[in-house]
């Protein structure tokens, strides 16, 4: 196990959403408050953890042919429970995300490291490897939730900060709308992954010239 080569495939490398451009549905449709940003990505990211450790935990007991059900069942089950635990804990962000978090059970990027990782690694590499990919998830709806807010509502923290209002940046009237709209949604998700694409050949560039 190599948690450091792992964290950076999770974040950079191959971040689930702007490198393997994963789980689009709800990157498009939530991202329009901080607080939905963080609850979807720490939503994915125990169901991600949980279901890498006992997937790998079965990986000898699955029968090959019936494996992608089985993973299905195991995820299925974790998506029941969190979905549970918001509403019975966070009834506000449980009605914001709504059909979302059922929706986790069909999400790529979780059924996807089951398949790639949890099934042929050990139980704890895949668990680091669950925690991983969340985080990068999260990072990448935590970045287009700001740039949403901020230029659809005109403020920072919505459903979190200064009451669940959030912080005004913008006075009312002047943020431009369509950036909380599904419109909004595509446009800052290409904008974010040009930004990243650039950022990382930057950097690539950067280790050539030091490695010559």
């Amino acid at each position: 196990m190599n948690f450091k080569k792992q964290f950076n495939e999770g974040l950079l490398t191959k971040n689930p959403v702007l490198v393997q451009l994963l789980g689009m549905c709800s990157v498009l449709a939530i991202t329009t408050s901080l607080f939905n940003g963080l609850g979807m990505g720490l939503s994915v990211t125990v169901i991600l953890i949980c279901s890498n450790v006992l997937i790998s935990a079965l990986r000898n007991v699955i029968p090959s042919q019936i494996r992608i059900a089985a993973y299905i069942v195991i995820i299925a089950a974790f998506v029941t429970i969190v979905d549970l635990l918001l509403q019975a804990l966070l009834p506000e962000l449980s009605e914001s995300l709504g059909v979302f978090i059922p929706l986790i059970v069909v999400n790529c990027i979780v059924l996807g490291r089951a398949e790639a990782f949890a099934s042929k690694n050990g139980v704890l590499a895949s668990a680091v490897d669950g925690l991983c990919q969340g985080i990068g998830y999260t990072v990448a709806l935590v970045i287009m939730c700001v740039i949403r807010e901020f230029l659809g509502s005109g403020t920072f923290g919505g459903g979190i900060l200064n009451g669940g209002e959030g912080i005004r940046i913008i006075p009312e009237g002047y943020p431009a709308m369509m950036m909380v709209m599904p419109v909004g949604g595509f446009l800052t998700l290409g904008f974010v992954i040009a930004g990243f694409q650039w950022f990382t050949r930057k950097m690539n560039n950067k280790k050539k010239e030091a490695a010559k």
